[in-house]
């Protein structure tokens, strides 16, 4: 790009363009010279053609002071000769001046106001009143300003559409970047339940191993033996959330997506794995069972792997569940004896009811938990069309 900020072949064209607009002019007033009958041209003559012209030049730049100089040098070159024909270096900026269009009301004021001044000058230097020659002057610049007024609408309409798609794509990468830390939310939220889980299940299997090992070998080794498959399946688990992690972080939305947490397809297991552990664990399933949203599903398994450990943890040595499918939503109710009065967790101030409450809330629904007449309850509510978890 040069200085002006316009590139070799913009100046190429442009010179050849004023170029050809002052040959132009040259050979309207070698005709207009020839009508006359002297068919010569004065030096004259060919100075205020080339004021006439040349200035087109710059067109680009300054569309509107290169029209004042070409209309006022058209205005002088009709005083000393007799040009037939429009001038063609005016009506060539008076395009640009429309098609580079005005800031402001007052811009455009004044740009009408001397387009009709110089075309006036030009009506009272020619002598051509109220007729052909006015009409068609009239016609010529008339057309001229439209033609240019047209292109200045056509390029802003073609600005506010690439404004738009522009806008558009911003918006879409926002949303895929609200998408990708939603993700990352689930993701870390699921990384706590598993973490969370497992961890108390080994404390469980720990402690029974602890105090089978001397009288009862083989049931030592049977807690020993679920401690190790629990923390197989949670070190998998965890990699693989973190992988993705990793991986969501290099790319919002990576091809990748991680593999869904169980949901309660898994919940035999889930019991399973506490009453190994000892907890005396009752369910009681109601309602016609059917598929779940997938926000429902993983969230119900969650808050049921969280109160059954909070009930392991903290509990008399069983629970009771109930899940039972409505219409527009599924019902979750776990229960536990309380073995003294409660102060920690089983208050429902503790991090794990909080966690269960979140994400009730996140599905749309309701979760109440707390002791009442000795035992634990808890009960949640998830709708099946509420938000995604």
């Amino acid at each position: 790009m040069t200085p002006e900020g316009r590139s070799r072949n913009d100046l190429l064209l442009d010179g050849a363009i004023a170029l050809a607009v002052f040959a132009g002019a040259i050979g309207l007033l070698v005709a207009g010279e020839h009508d006359q009958g002297s068919g010569e041209v004065s030096v004259a003559g060919v100075l205020f053609a080339a004021l006439a012209s040349l200035p087109v030049f710059w067109v680009r730049r300054a569309p509107l002071p290169v029209f004042v100089v070409t209309g006022l040098a058209s205005i002088g070159l009709q005083l000393v000769a007799d040009p037939d024909g429009p001038p063609l270096g005016a009506t060539l900026a008076l395009y640009w001046v429309a098609a580079a269009g005005t800031p402001s009301r007052s811009r455009l004021a004044l740009a009408v106001g001397l387009v009709v001044a110089i075309f006036a000058g030009h009506l009272v230097t020619s002598g051509e009143f109220l007729d052909t020659g006015m009409l068609f002057g009239v016609a010529l610049w008339t057309g001229a300003w439209l033609a240019g007024d047209r292109t200045r609408l056509r390029r802003e309409r073609m600005a506010a559409l690439e404004e738009r798609a522009m806008r558009a794509e911003r918006e879409a990468e926002r949303e895929r970047r609200l998408a990708a830390a939603e993700e990352r939310g689930r993701i870390a939220r699921d990384l706590h339940d598993s973490a969370g889980h497992a961890m108390n299940v080994i404390l469980v299997h720990a402690g029974l191993g602890r105090i089978k090992s001397a009288d009862d070998p083989e049931s030592a080794r049977e807690a020993f033996a679920t401690i190790e498959e629990v923390a197989r399946e949670s070190v998998g688990e965890i990699d693989q959330m973190v992988r993705v992690l990793r991986e969501h972080a290099a790319l919002p939305l990576g091809g990748t997506e991680v593999e869904p947490p169980p949901g309660l397809a898994a919940f035999d297991g889930l019991v399973a794995q506490h009453r190994a552990a000892g907890l005396h664990v009752t369910t009681a399933v109601s309602g016609e069972r059917r598929p779940l949203p997938p926000g429902v599903d993983r969230g119900a398994y969650r808050i049921l792997q969280e109160a059954l450990t909070n009930a392991a943890r903290h509990g008399d040595g069983s629970a009771e569940v109930e899940i039972a499918y409505s219409r527009d939503a599924l019902d979750v109710s776990v229960g536990n004896p309380l073995p003294r009065p409660p102060g920690d967790d089983s208050s429902g101030g503790g991090h794990g009811v909080i966690g269960m409450r979140e994400r009730a809330a996140l599905l749309g629904g309701s979760l109440e938990a707390g002791p009442r007449n000795g035992r634990f309850q808890l009960h949640a509510w998830l709708p099946f069309s509420g938000k995604s978890a």
